[in-house]
């Protein structure tokens, strides 16, 4: 197991993914390397030394209610696409890099909070565009 975790990091992006597939059974989500590594690190041991105890799956569970309020909407939308609080989008537009800072609730974009990452690519462009698009986040699978 040991030179599977360690053969992960010098692994293609198209390896990766394709070894998402097989330990998950679906299309991995269009983040970065390091996270299409980690996640099958973690899987690979998972299934060779066991998951999670009942009780600490109950205890993470507990914790969610109180973060999200019961919420299974929103739990769904945090786990299944919006990128962790402090992950950095990184975009270069006219010849400038643009980088912003997913916060808990927010955006943090040139030291300003937005609630939303279409605000950002507006106020970067001067118009209208999708600010998942804009920033990777929504369309590579496509692609």
């Amino acid at each position: 197991m040991l030179p599977r975790l360690a053969a992960l990091q010098t692994t293609p992006i198209a390896d990766l993914k394709q070894q998402w597939r097989q330990l998950f059974g679906k299309e991995p989500p269009p983040f970065n390397k390091a996270y299409i590594q980690s996640r099958p690190a973690y899987r690979i041991q998972e299934l060779a030394y066991g998951g999670l105890k009942p009780e600490t799956r109950a205890r993470l569970e507990a914790l969610g209610e109180l973060l999200d309020g019961g919420n299974v909407v929103l739990r769904r939308i945090r786990a299944d696409s919006r990128p962790l609080p402090g992950t950095r989008l990184i975009r270069e537009y006219d010849g400038a890099q643009h980088v912003v800072t997913v916060r808990a609730d927010d955006f943090e974009y040139e030291g300003r909070p937005y609630r939303s990452l279409s605000a950002i690519a507006r106020h970067i462009t001067g118009t209208r565009w999708n600010g998942w698009t804009f920033f990777g986040l929504k369309g590579r699978a496509e692609a």
